[in-house]
């Protein structure tokens, strides 16, 4: 079990829950764009706006031995589709560990309820 002091608040659960499903809609757009063109660089308009949900993510994700992997889309060399899907895929799969080291059966083990508390 994680040290309490290790444990994500209440807030950043919830947080956790509104990131998972922008970037799960994130994931499927790009997946698509590549499947389409792969080798066709991102505009500045959507590195901005993936990188608006992976900064947030990253965030949560600070105290984790995943975020050393986790690299947000650079704006100056604007990666192709398929760049990009890779990168969402590692967040995808850091929050995903994430959720099953700090979630139950049915309940998330946060600071304020270390025994599980938010469904």
């Amino acid at each position: 079990m994680a040290k309490k002091d290790t444990l994500p608040t209440d807030s950043q659960v919830e947080e956790f829950r509104m990131l998972t499903q922008l970037l799960d809609s994130i994931y499927f757009e790009m997946k698509e764009f590549s499947k389409k063109k792969p080798d066709e660089p991102l505009n500045k308009f959507k590195v901005k706006n993936v990188n608006r949900v992976l900064e947030p993510v990253k965030n949560i994700l600070i105290l984790e031995p995943t975020n050393i992997f986790l690299d947000i889309l650079d704006d100056d060399s604007l990666p192709t589709n398929s760049d990009a899907i890779l990168v969402i895929g590692q967040f995808k799969a850091s929050m995903l560990r994430f959720e099953k080291k700090y979630k139950g059966n049915f309940t998330w083990k946060t600071k304020e309820n270390p025994t599980g508390g938010i469904r």
